[in-house]
C-alpha cells in the first residue's frame, strides 16, 4: 500500500501534467530550485508539510485536496483557479466523454466494426496476406472503484504517467495503481519510446473453411506532444508593446516625443505591470509594511544603516606593476541591464520581524547585522565591496547569501550573524515582471527598436530607485526590496569577476553596478552581445600607458 508521500508525488505529477508545467516551472513557483523538486519527486528527499502548503497555494487547492490523491486533485483543479484552468485546458490531453454507467466491469477497449465489403474493382491488385499476431492473454481482473468506467474511445494517455490507459476514473483516463503506471512506462523494452504510429491487428470471425480473415490494421492515436511553456506572459508583453504603439501614435510618429512621454510615465506603467504580473500569484505581498528604524533615512539627503556592498576596487598588484613600467592590455566590459537581472532575488513578502537565532533561514529574506569575515585575496575584490571600516554592519539578503557561498567555496570564513529582520520570502516574487521586461527588451533589440529598449530601461531602473522612501512612487514603500535588489546587482557583478578569475583571467578593476575590467581573452569566458546573459565591450586600453 502506498504511503501518504507516495500519493503526494503521484498527485504532483498529475497536476504538472494537467497544467503543462515542468519541474523548473514548479520550482520557480515554489521558490525552490529545480534540483530540489527533482529530489523530492524521485524520493531522494521528502516533501515537508510546509511544501504541501506551498503546493496547495501554487495550484489554488486546499492542502487536503493534494493528500486525497491525484484523481481528486485533478478533478477539482479546474474549478479552483481560473488562470490554472485556462492553462490546463490549453495544454492538457483532450478527454473523451464519460460513459453513462457509474459502475461497469473492466473490459478491453472494443475494436471498431470492420467496414462493409465494397464491390470488387476490376483486376484487383494482388495482396499479401498479413500474418496474424499471437493472441494476447486475457486481462487480469482487478477490483475497480465505483467511479471507474471503460472508455468508449481509443485509449488516451494516463494523467499520471502519460502512457495509454483503458479506464476512466472520475472522468480522467488513468491507471488504477502506481504499479500499473510503472508497468506501462516500462513496457515493452523498459524505456519510454518516442511517439510512434502503433498498430493493433483486428481479426474478423473465421469463415466456414476455417481460414481466418485479417482486416487492415487500426492505427492507435499517437501521444500528443506538449509544447514548452512560454518564457514570458504574452499578456504582459503585449501590455508593454501596446503602450509604446499608443504613445507613438499619439505623438504622430515623433520618436523623441514618444520616448520622453514614455519615460515620464515609466513609474505608474511599471507599477501597473507589477500588479498585472501578481494576478494569480501564491502570495499577496505587503506594499506598505512598517519600516524598521535601520531602513529609515537619517535626513532628507542622508542614508539609512544598510550596506549594499557596492563594488569599487582595483587590483593593487597590477597597478603597482603598471607604475613600474609594465604594460597590460585591459578590456572594460559592460554588464547588460544589471538591475533587470537583479530582479531575480530573494525578497521578503511581508513585514520584517526580528530573529536573534544567529542562523540563516534560506526560506526567509531581509537584512542582517553581521560581523563580516576577513578577506585575504589581493587578486579578487571583497564581496563587501569598498568597505574599509571594521566591525559589525547591516547587510542585505543578497550580500549575506554571497558571503555564505564564499564560505562554502573556502574563500573565507562564514559571517557571524547577530540579528536579522526577516520575513517569509520568495525568489520568484518579481519573476513574471522580469521576464516580461526581458522578453520585450530582447525582441526590441532584434528589431532595432531603441524606443522600446529605452522605455523598458526606464521602467526597471525607476522601479528599483523609487520603491524605497521616494515621493515619486506612492504605490509602494519597500526600502528593504530596494536595498536587496541593488545589492543583487553588485553580487552579480562580483560573480562575473569571480568567474573570470577562475578561468585564469586577471581582474583589473570593478566598479559601479555593471563595469568589469579584465586582462586576457575574455571572449573565452563571456558571450558578447546585448542580451542579459551577454556582455559588451566598452573600451580597450593599456594599463601603464596613456588611457
Amino acid at each position: 500500500m502506498m504511503g501518504t508521500e507516495d500519493v503526494l508525488r503521484l498527485t504532483v505529477s498529475a497536476l504538472m501534467t494537467r497544467t503543462g508545467e515542468r519541474q523548473g516551472d514548479l520550482a520557480a513557483g515554489l521558490g525552490q530550485s529545480q534540483a530540489q523538486v527533482s529530489r523530492k519527486q524521485s524520493g531522494k528527499s521528502h516533501w515537508s508539510l510546509e511544501d504541501v502548503d506551498l503546493l496547495a497555494a501554487h495550484y489554488g487547492l486546499h492542502a487536503l485536496d493534494l493528500l486525497a490523491g491525484p484523481t481528486h486533485a485533478v478533478g477539482v483543479l479546474h474549478s479552483a483557479v481560473p488562470s490554472l484552468q485556462t492553462g490546463a485546458q490549453a495544454l492538457a490531453v483532450p478527454l473523451p466523454a464519460r460513459a453513462q454507467s457509474a459502475t461497469a466491469p473492466v473490459t478491453e477497449v472494443p475494436a471498431p466494426e470492420p467496414p462493409a465489403p465494397e464491390p470488387p474493382a476490376p483486376e484487383p491488385p494482388a495482396r499479401e496476406p498479413l500474418a496474424p499476431d499471437f493472441p494476447s492473454p486475457a486481462p487480469e481482473q482487478v477490483p475497480v472503484p465505483a467511479s471507474a468506467e471503460p472508455m468508449n474511445a481509443p485509449q488516451q494517455p494516463c494523467v499520471l504517467c502519460g502512457q495509454p490507459a483503458s479506464l476512466e476514473l472520475d472522468g480522467f483516463p488513468q491507471h488504477l495503481t502506481a504499479e500499473e503506471c510503472a508497468a506501462a512506462v516500462a513496457a515493452p523494452s523498459g524505456t519510454v519510446s518516442p511517439p510512434v504510429d502503433k498498430t493493433v491487428p483486428v481479426t474478423a470471425p473465421a469463415t466456414p473453411d476455417s481460414t481466418p480473415l485479417v482486416e487492415p490494421t487500426v492505427h492507435a492515436p499517437a501521444r500528443p506532444v506538449r509544447s514548452a511553456p512560454g518564457y514570458a506572459s504574452t499578456t504582459l508583453v503585449e501590455q508593454i508593446t501596446d503602450r509604446v504603439h499608443d504613445v507613438l501614435a499619439a505623438c504622430s510618429g515623433d520618436v523623441d516625443a514618444a520616448q520622453a512621454e514614455l519615460i515620464k510615465a515609466a513609474i505608474p506603467d511599471v507599477m501597473a505591470l507589477l500588479k498585472a504580473s501578481r494576478v494569480g500569484g501564491r502570495y499577496e505581498h505587503s506594499e506598505f509594511p512598517p519600516t524598521a528604524d535601520i531602513l529609515r533615512k537619517k535626513s532628507q539627503k542622508g542614508a539609512d544603516d544598510i550596506w549594499e556592498g557596492r563594488p569599487k576596487w582595483r587590483n593593487p598588484e597590477l597597478f603597482a606593476a603598471a607604475k613600474k613600467g609594465e604594460r597590460i592590455e585591459v578590456t572594460a566590459l559592460d554588464m547588460n541591464a544589471a538591475y533587470l537581472s537583479a530582479l531575480k532575488c530573494w525578497l521578503p513578502i511581508g513585514q520584517l520581524r526580528e530573529d536573534t537565532s544567529g542562523v540563516h533561514d534560506p526560506k526567509k529574506a531581509g537584512v542582517h547585522l553581521i560581523t563580516p569575515p576577513d578577506w585575504h585575496h589581493d587578486d579578487l575584490p571583497s564581496p563587501l565591496g569598498a568597505r574599509m571600516e571594521p566591525g559589525e554592519l547591516w547587510v542585505t539578503e543578497s550580500t549575506l547569501r554571497l558571503l555564505l557561498d564564499c564560505a562554502r567555496q573556502g574563500l573565507a570564513d562564514a559571517p557571524l550573524i547577530h540579528r536579522s529582520l526577516v520575513s517569509g520570502a520568495s525568489e520568484a516574487l518579481l519573476e513574471k515582471l522580469r521576464r516580461a521586461l526581458a522578453e520585450t527588451r530582447k525582441t526590441a533589440l532584434a528589431n532595432d527598436d531603441e524606443l522600446t529598449v529605452a522605455y523598458v530601461k526606464a521602467m526597471y531602473s525607476k522601479f528599483v530607485s523609487t520603491i524605497g522612501e521616494s515621493s515619486a512612487n506612492r504605490e509602494i514603500r519597500r526600502p528593504d526590496w530596494m536595498h536587496i535588489i541593488r545589492s543583487k546587482a553588485f553580487t552579480n557583478l562580483w560573480m562575473k569577476a569571480h568567474k573570470a578569475h577562475k578561468a585564469g583571467l586577471q581582474v583589473v578593476e570593478i566598479s559601479g553596478t555593471d563595469e568589469l575590467h579584465i586582462a586576457g581573452d575574455w571572449r573565452t569566458v563571456f558571450p558578447e552581445g546585448r542580451e542579459l546573459n551577454q556582455v559588451k565591450e566598452k573600451q580597450t586600453y593599456i594599463l601603464g600607458g596613456k588611457r
